[in-house]
């Protein structure tokens, strides 16, 4: 591909960066966001536009010769956070900020589009784009998508993200899993409450539910081989509203992230025994609510060597960096379960600019120069794919 053409577009990518930033939209709520993707595509001309959902838009590009079916994703929702940055195109939506970096994946986007739909006589067989809603806000955007059909004819899918943890120049791939499942539990120990001078009236949730916490911890240490990977966090703990009064019931809620499928199934038995023993064991009972987030995302081997190749290709062997799985999640495992995927990292920090803030803090940005390596990669990745599994 001509490398002038991502050269061409580069201050309209960051225009449009820039435009998404200033007007950031909630999960499930990004109308305006969806209208703009949706106009800005229509003005690439061959492209065959829809809207899946209420707020996400699909684009297809559909070669002039048979082959492969590729999808591209990127997410368009913005974080529930005041920004306190200081920038010409700060948010203008109080309280809501693109702190994630979903502003660059869809300017990102867009900009491979349009090349794309220019270079349509080098298509084989067909290219879409899916701009997605709601990723971070389970049950997320990804599984209303898939269900509305957008990955009906797909043999396979890449998504990127833009990384401020990771230098500006560096692209990060991970063979197998990428990021970790996400679940979550919530628990009501049911207790007898009464007078803080006579405990020995009640059943005390709270002495109950210490318990409980205590013992959730022995699931990664005695419950699993070392060598397995799992989190469990007790992140909340209710009980009582006075000093002198032991309450009737003690809420304890938490987290659990895990790469192993099988393992995963098997964490709310695990959980579940605990609490049910020691309840018994003191004459309460018990009510648990276990949800099942987004699970593991976990590259497709095949598709993460074409980004392995492409990278070297394109940026050279010093520019692939292969990283560590990370205990976050992404929604992008929803695509994965239907067909085979890859989710790669685009550095985007730059400590000699001062970009050095993690994803969700209200001083986030990124490096803009990082919207042409992902226009350059994602470009580039396409036809490689197309071309050679055509």
């Amino acid at each position: 591909m001509n490398h002038d053409l991502t050269v061409a577009i580069e201050e309209e990518v960051i225009g449009w960066r820039r435009y998404l930033h200033k007007y950031p939209e909630l999960s499930f709520h990004e109308e305006k966001t969806a209208q703009f993707v949706y106009e800005t595509l229509q003005s690439f001309g061959d492209l065959e536009i829809s809207c899946p959902t209420k707020t996400s838009v699909m684009a297809r590009l559909i070669g002039q010769q048979p082959g492969k079916v590729l999808a591209l994703r990127a997410d368009m929702d913005a974080l529930p956070i005041e920004e306190e940055n200081d920038f010409d195109f700060v948010s203008q939506n109080k309280g809501v900020m693109h702190a994630c970096g979903h502003d660059g994946h869809t300017a990102i986007l867009l900009g491979v589009a349009k090349i794309l739909a220019q270079q349509k006589h080098q298509i084989k067989g067909e290219v879409r784009f899916l701009f997605q809603h709601a990723e971070e806000l389970p049950p997320g955007g990804a599984q209303e998508m898939v269900k509305a059909g957008v990955l009906d004819g797909v043999d396979m899918i890449i998504g990127a993200h833009l990384m401020s943890t990771l230098p500006l120049g560096k692209i990060g791939l991970s063979y197998g899993p990428m990021m970790a499942g996400a679940d979550t539990f919530k628990m009501t120990i049911v207790g007898n409450g009464g007078h803080a001078s006579q405990p020995d009236l009640t059943i005390d949730p709270i002495a109950i539910g210490t318990q409980v916490v205590t013992n959730i911890q022995h699931i990664v240490s005695r419950y699993l081989d070392a060598q397995e990977t799992l989190v469990i966090s007790v992140t909340q703990f209710h009980a009582g509203s006075t000093i002198n009064v032991i309450p009737n019931t003690a809420t304890i809620g938490g987290s659990v992230r895990s790469f192993n499928p099988e393992l995963r199934e098997k964490i709310p038995t695990f959980i579940e025994r605990i609490v049910k023993g020691i309840t018994e064991a003191h004459g309460a009972t018990y009510e648990l609510d276990y949800r099942f987030g987004y699970a593991p995302t976990i590259n497709d081997e095949v598709v993460t060597r074409f980004m392995d190749e492409m990278v070297c290709e394109l940026f050279g062997e010093e520019s692939r960096e292969f990283v560590k799985p990370t205990m976050a999640s992404e929604d992008f495992s929803a695509y994965q379960k239907v067909v085979p995927g890859s989710y790669v990292a685009i550095g985007a920090g730059n400590k000699e600019k001062g970009i050095i803030y993690p994803h969700h803090h209200p001083k986030f940005t990124f490096d803009e120069e990082a919207l042409q390596y992902g226009v350059k990669l994602l470009v580039n990745g396409t036809l490689k794919i197309l071309h050679l599994g055509g």
